[in-house]
C-alpha cells in the first residue's frame, strides 16, 4: 500500500477544528462506521483549555505494579527515547497500561514530559495514570490518562512500536490522532486532504442551524425546509 504523505499545513489545519467537527466530517466522508475509530471511556482529557493537537502515534507498554525483570524504569530506557525518536514530527504518545489494575503507578510525569516536548511530542495518551499536573500544564502538552497517581511505582516500558488498544480502539505506530477536551480520535489518512473542507462545511452548517434555532421566528416548518436545504449541499 502507497504512503500516503500529509503536509505539514495539512496537519496544522486539522488543529484548528474541534474533534467532534471532525467526527461529523469523517462521517460525513463515510470513510468508516461512525461507532468506530475514537477512544471510548478509558481516558480523560487534564487540560479542557488547551487547544485541539494532532500528531504520529508512538506506541508502548508498561507496567508499574512490579520491577523490571531487566534494563531500567521510568525515563531511564534509552531504546524507548531512539524509537520515539523515529516517528514523524509532531508525536502523540500512547501508552497501554497493562497491569491487572491500571494506574497502580505514573510512568508519565514532569520529567518524561519535558523529554517528550524537546522532541516535538504535543500530548501523551494512557489508560494508566499521570502526575505532576500542575508542571505538565505549565509546559502546554496535553494529557489523555485513565487515574492520577502521586508515584511512578515501578514503572517500566515492556515493550514499544507494536499495535496497543485503548478504550477499544486499537492504534498502530505512527497513526494520525487527533484529540481535544472530548477525547481522542484516529484520522483516516485517506480522508486528510479532504477533511479541512469537509470540516469547515460542517461547522458552517451548525452555525445557521444555531441562528435558525436563536431566531424569534423559529418554527418545525423553517427547521425542516432548512434540514433539507442542507442535505442538497
Amino acid at each position: 500500500m502507497e504512503r500516503i504523505i500529509i503536509s505539514a499545513e495539512c496537519l496544522e489545519q486539522l488543529t484548528h477544528f474541534d474533534t467532534c467537527t471532525l467526527a461529523n466530517a469523517i462521517e460525513r466522508l463515510d470513510v468508516r462506521p461512525r461507532n468506530e475509530g475514537f477512544i471510548v471511556g478509558a481516558v480523560r482529557c487534564q487540560y479542557p483549555r488547551l487547544p485541539p493537537v494532532a500528531g504520529y502515534a508512538v506506541t508502548g507498554r508498561v507496567r508499574s505494579s512490579m520491577p523490571p525483570v531487566s534494563g531500567g524504569w521510568y525515563y531511564e530506557q534509552i531504546d524507548w527515547w531512539r524509537y520515539l525518536d523515529s516517528v514523524s514530527r509532531p508525536r502523540i504518545v500512547v501508552v497501554q497500561d497493562s497491569d491487572p489494575f491500571p494506574g497502580t503507578g505514573a510512568f508519565f510525569g514532569e520529567i518524561h514530559a519535558r523529554i517528550c516536548r524537546a522532541l516535538d511530542c504535543v500530548a501523551y495518551v494512557t489508560n494508566g495514570a499521570v502526575r505532576d499536573i500542575p508542571g505538565i500544564e505549565a509546559l502546554g502538552l496535553q494529557l489523555f490518562a485513565g487515574s492520577l497517581s502521586v508515584s511512578h511505582a515501578y514503572a517500566h516500558v515492556v515493550e514499544f512500536g507494536q499495535p496497543i488498544e485503548i478504550g477499544g480502539l486499537r492504534i498502530c505506530s505512527s497513526d494520525l490522532l487527533h484529540g481535544d477536551l472530548h477525547g481522542v480520535q484516529r484520522i483516516p489518512l485517506e480522508a486528510v486532504p479532504d477533511l479541512p473542507t469537509a470540516a469547515e462545511q460542517v461547522r458552517q452548517q451548525e452555525q445557521e442551524l444555531f441562528r435558525l434555532c436563536d431566531d424569534k421566528e423559529f418554527s418545525i416548518d423553517k427547521l425542516a425546509a432548512k434540514l433539507e436545504e442542507q442535505r442538497r449541499k
